[in-house]
């Protein structure tokens, strides 16, 4: 804003000086030691930030105008308006009224009308205009403080959250050890320690009653048998379905894929899934792998989805992105296609790759 204040000050004082000396008027010394002077209180007009100051100094350039206009010329009164709107537009919420007010002094004047009254809508257009743009980049300076402000905070929301997950993520692993510890020594210490038991029985009975013996042996066998079939079900139940750890790796994939590449990545599963063997997990993964990696390199998509659909007889499993795709072309095999190929044909699948509409790898599996 003060910029083209003090630029469209200079503007009328060589206007005032130009027609100075084209005048007849006398006194030119004196003109210019008085324009100089002009200049000089408010230069610092503009590098004071106290208001006090600044409205001294806009009283001393008034008193300065007035006495050139009485003593030296009555062109001076054009410098009168710009610093009138600077000092009013304090006092005035809205900026219209600093017009009216400015134009007053054409009802006093006898001459110059006509150049007081462009000048004083000249100045008026030139502090609202950038009296406006300054309220802008306020507004836009605000925002902006605002916006880091909620960056900042997110942030460390989001810091918080990641130590709180950390966190939740050791206190489960030591909860699920110690549930596992727990169970192992109720269910199968005990099987063990009774076995143990009737063996140390019947190892003392061996040479004074061997069917006693023989039985406590029997019964030691038994509680063994038990507490291996403790073991494997604790096991068994411990172990995640195959499924689900496919399914999970994949979508932890794709999350990490989408953030990192800035990606949408709308992923779909239908059917199922628990028909889907860990080999074919493989398999799906790394051909899904591949397709994203030639979306990313090729096409320049902004979106790639992810369809897997479990039928009766196979497993059909699309990745399209939105790319430019090849139209009408035909498809260039390169090495991720070709070995996306051979993967899917080790186990009797087939692969279909189109590029018409964005560009799609489907990869169809048979259901053993």
């Amino acid at each position: 804003m003060e910029i083209w204040i003090i630029f469209s000050k200079l503007i009328i004082i060589l206007f005032i000086g130009f027609s100075y000396v084209h005048s007849e008027t006398g006194n030119l010394a004196w003109s210019i030691l008085l324009i100089l002077l002009y200049i000089s209180m408010n230069i610092p007009l503009y590098l004071v930030r106290m208001e006090k100051i600044k409205l001294c100094i806009h009283l001393g350039s008034f008193i300065l105008i007035c006495y050139s206009i009485q003593e030296v010329n009555p062109l001076f009164l054009l410098l009168l308006p710009m610093n009138f709107y600077e000092v009013s537009a304090a006092f005035f919420e809205k900026r219209w009224p600093l017009l009216l007010v400015g134009l007053l002094p054409l009802f006093f004047m006898e001459g110059n009308q006509a150049v007081y009254g462009l000048t004083a809508l000249f100045s008026f257009l030139v502090f609202f205009m950038t009296g406006r743009y300054t309220e802008r980049l306020t507004t836009y300076e605000n925002k902006l403080d605002k916006m880091r402000l909620d960056m900042q905070r997110l942030s460390k929301s989001l810091n918080e959250n990641q130590e709180y997950v950390r966190q939740s993520e050791y206190t489960y692993r030591l909860e699920e050890r110690n549930r596992i510890s727990q169970e192992i020594h109720d269910s199968i210490g005990h099987s063990m320690t009774g076995a143990l038991i009737q063996m140390e029985a019947a190892k003392t009975l061996m040479a004074i009653d061997q069917a006693k013996a023989a039985e406590l042996l029997q019964n030691a066998i038994n509680i063994s048998k038990e507490g291996i079939e403790d073991i494997r079900i604790t096991l068994k139940n411990m172990k995640p379905p195959t499924e689900q750890m496919g399914l999970q790796r994949l979508k932890l994939q794709l999350e990490e894929f989408s953030i990192q590449h800035q990606l949408r990545m709308p992923f779909v599963y239908k059917g199922n899934i628990d028909l889907i063997t860990p080999i074919q997990w493989k398999i799906i993964t790394e051909n899904i792998t591949e397709a994203l990696t030639n979306s990313l390199k090729y096409s320049g998509a902004t979106e790639i989805s992810i369809d897997i659909h479990v039928l009766n007889k196979l497993v059909r499993v699309e990745v399209r992105d939105n790319g430019s795709g090849i139209g009408s072309g035909k498809v260039v095999k390169g090495l991720g296609i070709v070995g996306m190929e051979e993967r899917t044909a080790s186990i009797k699948g087939t692969i279909i790759v189109d590029g018409t509409n964005g560009f799609s790898v489907t990869t169809l599996l048979p259901i053993v």
